[in-house]
């Protein structure tokens, strides 16, 4: 009886498995066509339009907006600084993330205070993380200005050009724990009798790290480098709210290096009522960030290790 039950239990399931199957995705399924997939074929619609976000009357213009993107030299000189941005800060947050992992991967008396420490500025909501340090910036009243006064430096003017992209950079490398932790959790996989026998046939510690530790993590890098990546050439927040103004995310007033490209964006829908020229620039900006991803995804063949090899390399 008992092999007769079984046979029919996985009878009921083969036949009801496509169901549940949809079930469980129709959440994620609903979510992506409602919140993803209907946006993006609206904004291409509206690529296509003079629409200025205001009334009723607009005109397809086609391909008009996208001719004008390529020739715009502000959008270009936008989108080469979040390059640069992206290119500086994303190696720094990874490297800066692994090495306070390597650091707080020791079993040392309170360890998980200094971890708590260090992550608990990723969690710090970006708005109130932006106004933070804009207060600790400030070239008159800044707490970091006057530390630096104390060692005979300064005052700077952190918030205008040509520092505030150095402002930028720091306040993004201080959010380094949500990093961190994701290597702590990598670091901790990494069988401990390997690093013990490379030390003792003499190898270095930073031979150790570079041959051993790194190879091991590197999925977990390559997800870091990935989702930096994105994160660093969306950035649009922190920006706006950094710029030196009475006025709080007045694109007037963002300082030149740190006008990067969804700053233009920003500016293009909500001060000049472009919405038709804003679109047509967030599609642009999806095929590069879609772009880079993939040139970042083939580049991992060369880099990254898994313990279980592919099917594609077998």
């Amino acid at each position: 009886m008992a092999p007769e039950r079984a046979r029919r239990g996985r009878r009921s399931w083969k036949r009801y498995s496509s169901r549940t199957f949809y079930l469980f995705v129709s959440p994620w399924i609903i979510g992506f066509t409602l919140l993803t997939a209907l946006p993006l074929g609206y904004a291409l619609l509206v690529s296509l339009t003079n629409f200025n976000g205001r009334t009723d009357r607009w005109r397809w213009i086609g391909l008009r907006n996208y001719r004008e993107l390529f020739g715009d030299a502000d959008a270009v000189a936008s989108l080469v600084r979040t390059l640069a941005y992206t290119a500086i800060a994303v190696p720094l947050m990874v490297a800066g993330g692994l090495g306070l992992a390597v650091l707080l991967n020791r079993r040392l008396k309170g360890v998980g205070l200094f971890r708590t420490i260090f992550f608990l500025p990723s969690v710090v909501p970006v708005v109130a993380m932006a106004i933070m340090w804009k207060l600790i910036l400030n070239r008159d009243a800044g707490i970091l200005n006057a530390l630096l006064e104390k060692v005979s430096i300064g005052p700077i003017a952190w918030l205008v050009d040509p520092n505030a992209f150095y402002a930028l950079i720091i306040l993004t490398l201080w959010g380094l724990g949500g990093g961190m932790v994701i290597m702590l959790a990598a670091l901790q996989g990494v069988p401990a009798e390997l690093e013990e026998a490379a030390a003792v046939d003499g190898a270095s510690r930073w031979h150790v790290l570079r041959h051993i530790t790194v190879p091991m993590i590197s999925p977990a890098i390559f997800f870091q480098v990935v989702t930096g990546v994105i994160a660093a050439l969306q950035i649009i927040i922190q920006p706006l709210l950094l710029a030196e103004t009475n006025q709080v995310g007045s694109v007037a007033q963002v300082p030149q290096n740190t006008h990067l490209f969804m700053v233009q964006v920003y500016q293009e829908f909500f001060a000049n009522n472009r919405y038709g020229y804003g679109s047509a620039m967030l599609w642009v900006f999806f095929l590069v960030i879609l772009l880079i991803t993939v040139v970042v995804q083939r580049s991992s063949r060369l880099w990254v290790h898994y313990e279980v090899d592919s099917e594609a390399d077998r």
